[in-house]
């Protein structure tokens, strides 16, 4: 299993590898060696494409130099352009939609038996309740919530190809959430194209995060993903009082200039975002604030530019991405005119990630001296490292743990002595050895 884009995929794909374990399949992670050999692709920005067909020409080289006699395409990519990918990809045994997932193990055995290549593209769906095998490590395990996105901001192709916005019943997500305690989750990250958005029957988000700290095993839940016109006063308050519930949030504001803001039809305005980031800050001390923004966006004047660039310094966030504007075919800002030349999107992209080097470098250095709970992950380079809650996995930076010994999943107190742009290097304080054996036994 190949799978590429964003955690939202990779629970695609881990429910994809537990449908085949279940029917009798083996994984591998050596691409040689499988019979089988399943692409889930990403098809939300122009490079996630190109990395995407790139995958599928080295998976179908297996045919001829591995033992592979099945190559599937499926995911983001086989949702949104089937029809062009069964014409340039012959190679492709099977092409599957978002929505056939559960069906992976009939379309594998179906590709083995030596059938004419098949198409199974429907319209999106929520798919949820299906066996999942962990590509993550046990201890944090990755948790979707809701489906699609109704938002219908002017450059994101989400919509055509997850469709619009579905909320998971409650209780199928309580009920996922105690097996994956059960399975050693200490962490879960919760996943939608818009948390905030969240709403089944009765249960809205703050709900929800209350019911999921009372699932036993569970230390901490994490929220990515949240709309920054719908962080309620309520929300604010879970994440203030509840201690399972992380003191961070994903927050993409994508810009700042008003202009800009409107022709992305993104709801609300600069002033509005500035008063989340205050109310949030006063409402619940401590918290660390993540954000994605996009440079290069159609008619971004050098003007809007700058007070981009001003509000990164003056928000200051915790952590920070940026990309630059990808123009998405049916999507309405791909037919806007004043595009931005991507050579001065880049530089702007430039631009703001220097900018945040040193507001991230300055953020961490206040941190030595400050003993913080960390999560521990494992081993990289023979160095022990964790995560404290201000660091959600993969896309925020670490701690790097000196002089500690404690198990992966496992929590310890740890003391920051040193900091760099991006990661932190800590102690573990007295007690770190018996709270890693009392954690190891949970």
């Amino acid at each position: 299993m190949i799978s590429l884009g964003c955690p939202k995929n990779q629970v695609d794909a881990e429910q994809m590898l537990g449908v085949l374990s279940d029917s009798g399949f083996e994984v591998t992670p050596n691409q040689a060696e499988a019979d089988v050999i399943v692409v889930n692709t990403c098809g939300f920005i122009e490079s996630a494409k190109d990395e995407s067909i790139e995958a599928i020409l080295d998976a179908a080289k297996m045919k001829k130099s591995g033992k592979c006699r099945a190559l599937i395409v499926a995911g983001c990519l086989a949702q949104r352009y089937s029809d062009e990918l069964r014409k340039e990809l012959p190679e492709a045994d099977a092409i599957i939609g978002t929505a056939e997932i559960a069906r992976i193990g009939e379309i594998c055995d179906r590709a083995l038996g030596g059938g004419a290549p098949v198409t199974r593209v429907s319209a999106p769906k929520l798919v949820f309740g299906l066996p999942r095998v962990s590509t993550t490590p046990r201890h944090y395990r990755y948790l979707k919530i809701a489906e699609g996105c109704s938002n219908r901001c002017s450059y994101c192709a989400i919509p055509i190809i997850r469709g619009n916005f579905a909320s998971r019943p409650s209780a199928s997500i309580i009920d996922e959430a105690r097996r994956l305690a059960d399975d050693g989750a200490r962490e879960l990250v919760l996943l939608a194209q818009d948390s905030t958005g969240y709403r089944n029957r009765s249960t809205d988000l703050p709900a929800l995060l209350k019911k999921l700290t009372r699932v036993r095993g569970i230390q901490w839940v994490r929220l990515m993903y949240a709309y920054p016109g719908r962080i309620s006063d309520e929300l604010m308050a879970v994440m203030a009082e509840e201690a399972k519930v992380c003191k961070y949030l994903d927050i993409p504001v994508q810009h700042i200039d008003d202009a800009v803001l409107a022709a992305m039809n993104r709801k609300g305005t600069s002033q509005d975002i500035r008063r989340t980031i205050e109310k949030l800050r006063k409402r619940v001390p401590g918290i660390a604030l993540r954000t994605s923004l996009i440079t290069g966006f159609p008619g971004e004047t050098d003007a809007a530019f700058k007070r981009l660039l001003a509000f990164v310094r003056e928000a200051a966030f915790e952590h920070l991405g940026v990309f630059t504007y990808s123009p998405e075919e049916g999507t309405p800002a791909a037919l806007l005119q004043k595009q931005v030349p991507a050579e001065a999107a880049q530089k702007r992209l430039d631009l703001i990630m220097k900018a945040q080097a040193k507001i991230s470098l300055k953020k961490n250095k206040a941190l030595v001296g400050a003993t913080r709970t960390v999560l521990v992950d494992g081993m990289e380079d023979n160095v022990l490292f964790g995560r404290t809650q201000a660091q959600a996995p993969e896309i925020d930076g670490v701690v790097y743990l000196s002089e500690t010994e404690a198990l992966p999943g496992t929590f310890v107190e740890v003391t920051i002595t040193d900091a760099t742009e991006y990661d932190l290097v800590g102690k573990g304080t007295r007690g770190t050895k018996s709270q890693a054996k009392s954690g190891s036994k949970s």
